[in-house]
């Protein structure tokens, strides 16, 4: 059962919402996220794209305008090596279009998912050293790429590394020792030396930071970059899951102003092939429907169709190309509902589920699957999970975690087993050879120090609200909380002790409940989605519930009413 826990973190509520004119119980909320301190609040609930940090706080910027400014100048064959996901394609699509607008003689590459696997290889480098490329620029992968970024200065060419990724490192004597690549300028915001304020950014968003910093020197306004990218370096900020705190969440919120207006045709045609109102779109129709379509380009076929999206110029091809995405999102979805159907198979067959860190290997699933089979496992079974894969090569998985175990550092342990890896405490992917299999999982397992605790999922809630107190003018102000995602959750209240005085079934699927409850006096109608017939049977002769709920504004032909839409419930027993 999850466990249901209160956040006690203090402020003055009441100072802090006369200050901002908002409500108490939303300031209540801002602190919950962590938001503290007058400049932060401000830039939490009015932050603009003036608040963005300055792209020159990145250690490297100068040295990669300037080398980048010169190679341009000389006329120097430029290569953009990008990553297969929603986050790489639109690196590349930003760096691609921003180069070439400074002149910039450039050509863009994205692995393949199967044939070339994650980041820049030695096969990518002597590909490109043969074709007369003179400097390489990786985009949202490269950071752990050491050997290989060796080869290609081996070679005489100039390398540029932008990566968010995590820096590998290495215990000696208890201290960490990181391991850069030997690149001539490397832009990520995790370097143990850069002074940049924000860590999170995506790889989108350090790309979009050096094209910043590259207009200044070519003379372009910043406006520009802004109107034509700043777009898609919120569609891959989303997309890639990355926290919507700080310089993200205004990253996020001025995209989302412009994607309700793009011009870019690839994505109008697939909003509209999706059915989505462009005037409408929020974070999650990019992070559960757009976002899975331009991934599903490089998990089945090529990321490069993905990239053809955004960059075509004419209506036809946009919509054709949005049609195929949606395509093969739909038989990803079908072979992923397989996939996690075989994986529990196996895991209840062998006893395995009852491991701390969960290792399946699915070696006739497609590998670019493995993740999002590790997601819906550790959902289900509330542990790290990896899936593995058969490769080509080598075997290939995919890591997703929960809170208390980080899955970068844990690999860190087991590494002797593992040909390569890579990622961050809550996801990682690897290769390792197929005999290693279960001398990794018992590795895994032998040195992870989760406690019980770990394993119990907790469901925060921001705090108690007496329905008494919900009103449409409360209900509005959330929206100054929004865009929502990972890192700023929608709000979770909570009340205990709700008559339910009356509940019905709904939908096709029976898969709505619509109820009356009452609380100090005060009914309201709550909503709540999942198995209904469920639901009827788990409260059948209940009278009193206690229950996790964000009030929201219900319209119906015109006339608008407050309702609760319920996450969570339990019965009550007198």
């Amino acid at each position: 059962m999850k466990k249901w826990m209160i956040y006690s973190k203090r402020a003055d509520f009441e100072a802090i919402g006369k200050a901002y004119s908002i409500d108490k119980v939303i300031a209540r909320v801002i602190r919950n996220r962590d938001v503290v301190g007058e400049e932060n609040i401000r830039r939490y609930l009015y932050g603009t794209k003036e608040d963005m940090y300055d792209p020159y706080l990145l250690k490297d910027m100068e040295k990669a305008v300037a080398i980048l400014k010169e190679k341009i100048f000389l006329k120097k064959k430029i290569r953009i090596i990008g990553d297969y996901d929603i986050d790489g394609v639109s690196s590349i699509y930003i760096l691609l279009t921003a180069f070439q607008k400074c002149g910039a003689l450039v050509d863009g590459e994205i692995p393949h998912r199967i044939k070339d696997g994650y980041g820049i290889n030695e096969g990518l480098i002597q590909d490109a050293y043969q074709a007369g490329v003179d400097t390489i620029v990786t985009c949202d992968n490269g950071i752990a790429a050491e050997s290989q970024i060796a080869y290609a200065k081996s070679l005489g060419m100039t390398v540029i590394i932008t990566d968010h990724h995590d820096v590998p490192y290495e215990e000696k004597e208890g201290k960490k020792q990181y391991i850069l690549p030997p690149a001539d300028a490397v832009l990520n915001p995790k370097q143990e030396d850069c002074s940049y304020p924000f860590h999170g950014l995506c790889g989108a968003a350090v790309a979009y930071k050096l094209v910043l910093g590259l207009y200044q020197v070519f003379g372009k306004a910043k406006e520009e970059a802004e109107e034509e990218f700043l777009e898609i370096v919120a569609m891959a900020t989303i997309g890639d899951v990355m926290d919507l705190q700080d310089e993200n969440r205004i990253i996020v919120k001025e995209g989302l102003k412009r994607l309700r207006k793009t011009k870019n045709k690839g994505l109008r045609s697939l909003m509209a092939v999706c059915r989505i109102e462009p005037e409408m779109i929020s974070s999650y129709h990019i992070g559960f429907i757009i976002g899975p379509c331009l991934n599903a380009g490089g998990r089945l076929d090529t990321a490069k169709r993905a990239l053809a999206l955004l960059q075509a110029e004419e209506k036809e091809e946009a919509d054709n190309l949005a049609g195929e995405l949606k395509a093969l999102n739909e038989s990803r979805k079908k072979m992923t509902a397989d996939g996690v159907e075989l994986a529990v198979q196996k895991l209840e067959n062998s006893g395995r589920k009852d491991d701390k860190v969960l290792v399946v290997y699915l070696p006739d699933c497609h590998e670019s699957l493995a993740g999002i089979i590790a997601g819906r496992l550790r959902e289900r079974y509330y542990k790290p999970v990896f899936v593995l894969t058969k490769g080509e090569e080598w075997i290939k998985g995919s890591g997703r975690s929960i809170e208390g175990y980080s899955m970068f550092d844990e690999l860190v342990k087991s590494k002797e087993y593992l040909v390569k890896f890579g990622g961050h405490p809550m996801a990682a992917g690897l290769s390792l050879k197929e005999e290693d299999i279960e001398p990794f999982r018992i590795s895994l397992n032998q040195k992870q120090q989760m406690t019980e605790e770990d394993f119990t999922e907790k469901i925060w809630i921001d705090t108690r609200l007496p329905f008494g107190y919900i009103t449409e003018e409360l209900v509005e102000q959330f929206a100054l909380l929004m865009p929502f995602g990972k890192g700023n959750e929608k709000p979770v209240f909570a009340e205990r002790h709700v008559k339910l005085l009356h509940r019905q079934v709904l939908g096709a699927k029976r898969n709505v409940v619509r109820m009356l409850l009452e609380s100090d006096n005060v009914r309201l109608e709550g909503v709540w989605f999942g198995e209904g017939d469920l639901f009827l049977e788990e409260t059948e002769g209940v009278e009193y519930m206690s229950i996790l709920f964000l009030p929201e504004i219900n319209t119906f032909r015109g006339n608008q009413t407050l309702q609760l839409r319920i996450s969570e419930y339990r019965t009550e027993i007198e």
